[in-house]
C-alpha cells in the first residue's frame, strides 16, 4: 500500500515556473514507477511525465523541454519542475505510483495503482 501526498501548486504568470512535489509512504518506494498526470476542467486526465525505478524518463510531447521529472528514493519523493509555463498547462496535477520493476508502458492512467489527491496549477496569461 502506498499513500501519495502532492503539493506545490499555485498561481503563476505565463512564462513562470513551479515545482511540484509528491511524498509517498511505504518502504518499497524504489520498486515503483512514478508519474504525473493532469486534468483540466471538462477534459480527461492526461499523462504528463513518468520516471521508472531505473531512472528512465518519459514526457508528453506538450511538455517536453519545459518539464523535468525526478525522484529521490531516499526521501520517497518525486518532483516535477515546470518551466516556461503556458495557460494551457492549467489543470489539477496528480502524482501516481505504478508497482513493478518491468519496462512496460507507464503513460496511461489505468497503468497506475495509487494516486495522490491532486494539486491545482493555474497559469495566467
Amino acid at each position: 500500500q502506498v499513500q501519495l501526498q502532492a503539493c506545490g501548486g499555485g498561481l503563476v504568470q505565463a512564462g513562470g515556473s513551479l515545482r511540484l512535489s509528491c511524498v509517498a509512504s511505504g518502504r518499497t518506494f524504489s520498486t515503483y514507477a512514478l508519474g504525473w498526470f493532469r486534468q483540466a476542467p471538462g477534459k480527461e486526465r492526461e499523462f504528463v511525465a513518468a520516471i521508472r525505478w531505473s531512472g528512465g524518463r518519459y514526457y508528453a510531447d506538450s511538455v517536453k523541454g519545459r518539464f523535468t521529472i525526478s525522484r529521490d528514493d531516499a526521501r520517497n519523493t518525486v518532483t516535477l519542475q515546470m518551466n516556461s509555463l503556458k495557460p494551457e498547462d492549467t489543470a489539477v496535477y496528480y502524482c501516481a505510483a505504478h508497482y513493478g520493476l518491468g519496462y512496460g508502458s507507464i503513460v496511461h492512467v489505468h497503468e497506475y495503482d495509487y494516486w495522490g489527491q491532486g494539486t491545482l496549477v493555474t497559469v495566467s496569461s
